[in-house]
């Protein structure tokens, strides 16, 4: 049995490669136009992908769980889990489509998704294997928000699922994905669905954006807004993540994470009474904590295609090796900066020694914060927020 179950959506990420051409989006896609292309790449994508195998590559004993069609695309995940040995864990669904997404990264843009959610839709809480789970020290579950039984009637399957997995003793960990607003996911309240769940989450570890769409809908607009199809992560104001992660601490998550993408990884902690099997070696340094690390600076950044699964993976691995929470942070901003440095989502990741190997000499990308609720510990070279102990 694995140590870590890695359960959720997955698909087949098809992502075709641009040669180097300065044009903007306009120039690009035009109707009736042949675009000549370089290489397609083809990878498994998702979280229980992304994050799980990532794990897998740093070192951790992980399984599998998630739910593809009988079909060509199903066929190919298969094929390419059984390269990393992640093949066992796939429910193979009769009559059904497997999820795809094609992956369009234009240069100088950031990524535009093509996805079709497939056989995600009818993931439920029968398809997990609980008694895997239950041999297992954590248990991962991601991007509920692409799963339609996952959503549907208050969350009532994903509360299941959790629920369940906590009453096992396991640690328990979820990872959000970002909703189309028109679609039926971004039509659900979603910030309902959190109160009813967090309780039975040790660690919750979302983007900022998802997080804002959830639960302060104002402030992503504004955000959205601003950026004007841009990066929406260039105008954030680091400021408005203490109040992200006093209600998420409000709705019961143990250990607030929210990625911030290029900008770095924020975390909130409170006393982690109720932690499942794994928890931090050193508990005082973990209780009662906000911090903001900044991320690492890649100079040539291929594509961004899962580097928030990867820093993840990175975040997990480092937390049940024991690692402090300044050490977490830091390892989960280094495993996401191996990420973007390829176009598909796992060939940039490192083995654990590697990666920690990396980090000493690696240049930081500087933020500045404006106000006094942020101090700079220049010793342990983070970011110190008012909340923490």
């Amino acid at each position: 049995m694995s140590e870590v179950i890695v359960a959720g959506h997955i698909c087949l990420d098809v992502i075709p490669a641009f040669y180097n051409q300065n044009k903007t989006m306009e120039e690009l896609f035009v109707p009736g136009k042949l675009i000549n292309m370089d290489k397609v790449k083809c990878s498994t994508g998702g979280p229980v992908s992304n994050t799980g195998i990532a794990m897998s590559i740093l070192g951790a004993d992980v399984s599998l769980m998630g739910k593809i069609g009988d079909d060509m695309f199903g066929s190919a995940t298969l094929k390419e889990l059984e390269k990393s040995g992640h093949n066992k864990g796939m429910i193979v669904a009769e009559g059904e489509n497997t999820s795809y997404t094609i992956v369009i990264v234009p240069p100088g843009y950031d990524r535009i998704f093509l996805h079709h959610t497939g056989a995600n839709d009818t993931f439920c809480a029968d398809d997990i294997d609980y008694e895997m789970v239950k041999e297992a020290k954590l248990f991962h579950f991601g991007y509920p928000p692409l799963m339609k039984k996952m959503y549907e009637n208050d969350g009532e399957e994903l509360i299941k699922i959790f629920k369940r997995a906590k009453e096992l003793g396991v640690t328990t960990s979820l990872d959000m994905s970002l909703p189309d607003a028109s679609s039926e996911s971004g039509k659900v309240n979603w910030e309902k669905i959190l109160k009813r769940l967090l309780p039975y989450v040790d660690i919750y570890i979302p983007s900022v954006e998802e997080t804002m769409f959830m639960i302060s809908r104002e402030d992503f607009n504004a955000l959205n807004e601003k950026a004007d199809g841009g990066d929406l992560l260039l105008n954030l104001d680091i400021n408005k993540l203490q109040e992200l992660g006093d209600k998420l601490m409000s709705m019961g998550a143990k250990v607030a994470v929210i990625k911030c993408g290029v900008r770095g990884y924020y975390i909130r902690t409170n006393n982690l009474a109720g932690m499942g099997k794994v928890k931090p070696a050193d508990m005082e340094n973990w209780k009662n904590r906000e911090l903001f690390e900044e991320s690492f600076h890649v100079e040539n950044i291929a594509a961004a295609t899962g580097s928030g699964d990867s820093s993840i993976a990175g975040f997990l691995t480092a937390f049940i090796n024991g690692k402090s929470i300044e050490e977490t942070i830091r390892i989960a901003c280094a495993v996401g900066g191996q990420n973007v440095q390829t176009y598909d989502a796992l060939s940039g990741i490192k083995t654990w020694n590697e990666t920690l190997a990396m980090i000493p000499n690696w240049k930081k990308n500087k933020v500045e914060i404006s106000g006094d609720y942020w101090k700079y510990d220049a010793e342990k070279a983070v970011w110190v927020g008012m909340q923490n102990k």
